[in-house]
């Protein structure tokens, strides 16, 4: 049995897989970077040990200094969780030379997983079937080209030594393929060092679903059936479910029988994912990852196993708990993945976390932050993960309705009422999922931009005006009673009346309310809503608007007012009007940095013309590539920073000259 684990990871994995070790009575120890220092993983652990600077690769990437951390603290075993280090197999080996147990499988299994090319080969043998492509040595444009138009276009090229979707390309025709093959080879390489790609059919509109493996060091194999992965954005997880729904039963014994030979084939031991592609012809094999996955709860959550318990049992020499025919699915799952993240183009976010709750049971968050934390440009910017199970389908569905419309996060941009558009969607609904469903349905998942209605006015302004009077409350004066300490909007011989101009994103809205008795009568710009405050607490209000009863969460952040509604989240800010008259007009022709990262690749040089969409910089930001692209028609007039500068959000990339006509 093992005594004390060290979690080579960190946010809500180490926080997880610290949870199930502490339950069974084994000592943890966290590691750290420079930025996680005040960490949630780390309070949650018994010990913790500093491991570098805040980039991954100086810290959670640097194999040597884990081990050393691992010696140092006394633990006789490693759990690498997901991403990081979790399918190095030179990590996997440097543990097991320093006698140090890896709670994973053993150093062949990495290997043969490692390479998306070699992996299919083995497959191949154990007939597992695989999509028509190219897994060869060879990585020159002749080949890969060649390799395409055999295979026919669309293609899709992917990195051969990781997932996650980077290094991933879709190339519809012969012209895209060159600069799709520099950018996926770029990508590749800083994400996993490796910078090999594959070319592969691309099938327009498949399923994702992948098998649970699990093997012991017995000779013990079994599967914990499928969970469906389709719904994803940029070749990323967005939203997964288990059971698969709709997955015809021959079907499904089949790929749990596939995904048990591809796990024997290679020597598996521990817990595994066989990834397939599902499609009208059938199912094929994309890869298997040899680690636990990031969706692994909705499989606990239809078996009732923990999987950790089960990782950390066969590690110790364990045999498997149960048998294949012990393990049986009760009810449906779903996970919803909440990032902070703009579903807009799906862009990263960082900033504080000013304001944070997460519903109650029966949903199970997973989560490696709190009110306060940061979302740091070093690291995946997921918040939690919400995790639902119900009956059926219908059932769970609804609960994860209910648990992302109780989420409240403010503070930064998150995907949540992308997620919440997501889950109530029809096509959805009725299980209708591929690869392609959010590109399908974007335009009802990421709607236009709303002005707020007259009501979220309404419910903004009676929010700010509590909020101004709780603050004048609380501010110590020689007079309580004088009339002019009041925020009320007190007047001699007239019926109070409050302006306010709220500001949400580049337009501004002047809202006035007039006192009449115990309430407001908003008087612009919707003459006659009445305004009732029905109290609330500090992060809460209840209020009639217009007759309608209405419960806001709220949440405050100097001058920003965030209103958490049951549709979506509203932020406004309300305007000084004496800063308002003295503001500049926005400077224009520069392009800024959208968020912290490094410069990748400069496109163009100073002088060039450019047209509307063309690329100019490559910026690299959390493992994923962004190309900033012209905005109109111009001219390039100087660049200001070149490959290999890092640069901080709304850094002045480059200065930009409109053409006349755009």
């Amino acid at each position: 049995m093992i005594q004390t684990l060290l979690i080579a990871n960190r946010g809500e994995i180490a926080c997880r897989i610290a949870r199930t070790a502490g339950a069974m009575g084994i000592r943890t120890v966290a590691v750290y970077s420079e930025a996680d220092a005040g960490a949630l993983h780390v309070e949650r652990c018994d010990a913790a040990v500093p491991i570098g600077p805040a980039p991954a690769s100086d810290s959670y990437l640097k194999a040597e200094v884990i081990v050393e951390a691992a010696r140092a603290s006394g633990a006789d075993a490693v759990h690498p969780g997901y991403g990081f280090l979790s399918e190095n197999a030179d990590f996997a080996a440097a543990c097991g030379e320093a006698g140090i147990v890896f709670v994973g499988p053993p150093v062949s299994a990495i290997q043969a997983m490692g390479s998306k090319a070699e992996a299919k080969a083995l497959m191949e043998k154990a007939g597992v079937p695989l999509v028509p492509g190219y897994h060869g040595v060879a990585q020159d444009l002749t080949t890969l080209a060649a390799a395409a138009e055999k295979i026919g276009y669309p293609v899709l090229l992917k990195a051969s030594a990781g997932g996650g979707g980077r290094g991933m390309r879709v190339v519809e025709a012969p012209v895209d393929l060159e600069p799709a093959i520099a950018s996926a080879k770029r990508e590749s390489a800083a994400a996993f060092g490796d910078d090999r790609l594959l070319v592969e059919k691309y099938l327009s509109r498949p399923r994702h679903v992948e098998v649970q493996v699990f093997a012991d060091g017995h000779g013990n194999v079994v599967h914990l059936f499928e969970r469906d992965c389709s719904v994803q954005r940029r070749h990323q997880k967005v939203l997964e479910e288990a059971p698969a729904p709709d997955l015809d039963p021959a079907i499904r014994a089949a790929m749990g029988a596939a995904a048990v030979a591809a796990a024997r084939a290679i020597g598996y031991v521990g817990a595994g994912t066989v990834e397939f592609i599902l499609d009208a012809t059938g199912f094929y094999f994309m890869e298997m990852n040899t680690r636990l996955q990031v969706e692994h709860p909705v499989t606990e959550l239809i078996t009732g196993i923990d999987l950790v318990e089960w990782q950390l049992r066969v590690a110790g020499g364990e045999a498997l708990p149960l048998t294949q025919d012990q393990i049986v699915v009760t009810g449906h799952a779903f996970e919803a993945r909440l990032y902070a993240e703009d579903p807009v183009d799906f862009r990263p976010q960082t900033g504080r976390i000013n304001h944070l709750r997460f519903p109650g049971p029966p949903a199970r968050v997973d989560t490696g932050v709190r009110q306060g934390d940061t979302v740091s440009i070093h690291y995946d910017p997921m918040i939690a993960k919400l995790i639902v199970h119900g009956r059926d389908r219908a059932e769970a569905l609804g609960r994860l309705s209910r648990a992302l419309a109780e989420t409240e996060v403010a503070g930064l941009v998150t995907n949540q009422p992308f997620l919440a558009r997501l889950a109530a969607h029809p096509a959805f609904k009725a299980a209708e999922v591929h690869t392609g469903f959010i590109e399908e349905h974007a335009a009802a998942l990421i709607p236009e931009p709303q002005s707020p209605s007259n009501q979220v006015l309404a419910l903004a302004a009676l929010a700010i005006l509590r909020h101004r009077a709780d603050l004048a409350s609380a501010t110590p004066s020689g007079d309580p009673y004088s009339p002019w300490r009041a925020v009320s909007g007190w007047r001699l011989n007239e019926a109070a009346v409050q302006t306010l101009i709220l500001e949400q994103g580049d337009k501004r809205h002047v809202v006035s309310l007039r006192q009449e008795g115990d309430g407001y009568r908003m008087i612009t710009p919707a003459t006659g809503l009445s305004v009732q405050d029905a109290r609330g607490d500090k992060d809460r209000l209840r209020a009639v608007i217009g007759g309608a009863a209405i419960t806001a969460g709220l949440a405050f952040d100097g001058a920003t007012v965030t209103l958490f509604l049951p549709e979506v989240p509203s932020v406004l800010s309300w305007i000084d009007p004496l800063d308002a008259a003295g503001e500049l007009d926005d400077v224009g022709g520069r392009l800024t940095a959208p968020m912290p990262g490094k410069i990748i690749s400069v496109q163009v040089k100073d002088g060039d013309v450019v047209t509307r969409g063309a690329p100019l910089v490559v910026l690299e930001a959390m493992k994923m590539e962004h190309t900033i692209a012209a905005p109109g028609d111009g001219r390039v007039v100087k660049i200001h920073y070149q490959a290999g500068d890092l640069v901080e959000e709304g850094a002045d990339l480059l200065e930009f000259e409109p053409s006349d006509e755009a």
